[in-house]
Order: structure tokens, then C-alpha cells, then sequence
């Protein structure tokens, strides 16, 4: 997260300093400094072998903030913001063409809608074979440790 409040701090001090100039020449007012993008997520899990867990929940991660009712909301964006770190995507589906192991890790399924990093989500999660159980447990703790 400090991560991304430098970055963020460096690229909004930028766009300020590059449109000054501008405005002073014009005599126009200074621009307001751009404001960090925030992630909003809504989180639907359902069969996850824990009733504490289940249900809907509203994440929102951004610039200084972490809120929303999500049972673990700092953790949450925090592995989120690791994960746009590390350049990954966890809501990209399992490729077509990938070998999975075939095993079955419960009954657990989740939808996650919203947005992150500027996209659109709309991802579905299940925890039908290897590939999938590991897609899950990369979004620990977005989405809830699942009783198989």
C-alpha cells in the first residue's frame, strides 16, 4: 500500500507540475491534483463451509483507504495491492488449454464484480479442480479459506 501511495503522489505532483505553466500563463486557476483511483469490488461467496464467511460483501481499496463491510478488509486490499504489484491479475479465468489436476476442493463458489486497477471484474470462482482451487487461494484473503 506504500507502495502505491508514493507512486501515486509522484504521478499526481507530475500532472501538477506539467499544468501549472499552463494555468499561470492563462491566468487560470491552478488544477486540482489528480486523485488516486479506488478499487471497488463487491464479493459474493456462497457454500464456503463457514457461515461467517459467506454472504456479500463491499470492498473498497484505494489511496489511504481500506473499508467496506468484508470481513477482513485491510488484508484484503492489502493482497490486492501485492497482486497489481507483482503485475498479476487474479480475476483472469483458468486457460482453455491449461492441465489441472483433478481434485475437488468443496462446494465453494464466489463472484467477484467491481473494478481494479481501472478494469471492469466480473470473475467467477469455483474450486472444482487444481487450477481453480489455486486461483482461489491466490485471492486469500478477498476470498475466505474454504472448508473442502
Amino acid at each position: 500500500m506504500l507502495r502505491r501511495l508514493v507512486l501515486t503522489s509522484a504521478a499526481s505532483l507530475a500532472a501538477l507540475g506539467a499544468a501549472a505553466p499552463a494555468a499561470l500563463a492563462g491566468g487560470g486557476p491552478l488544477p486540482l491534483p489528480l486523485l488516486a483511483g479506488t478499487d471497488s469490488l463487491t464479493v459474493t461467496v456462497k457454500n464456503s463451509g463457514n457461515p461467517m464467511a459467506d454472504g456479500t460483501f463491499e470492498l473498497k481499496c484505494g489511496l489511504r483507504t481500506a473499508e467496506g463491510n468484508h470481513p477482513r478488509v485491510q488484508g484484503a486490499c492489502d493482497r490486492l495491492d501485492e497482486l497489481a504489484e507483482e503485475g498479476r491479475d487474479p480475476f483472469a479465468p483458468v486457460a482453455k488449454d491449461q492441465m489441472c489436476t483433478q481434485q475437488h476442493g468443496g462446494a465453494a463458489t464466489a463472484h467477484v464484480t467491481g473494478t481494479w486497477q481501472g478494469q471492469d471484474v466480473d470473475a467467477h470462482f469455483k474450486r472444482t479442480d487444481g487450477c481453480e482451487i489455486a486461483r482461489w487461494d491466490t485471492l486469500k484473503p478477498v476470498l475466505p479459506m474454504a472448508r473442502s
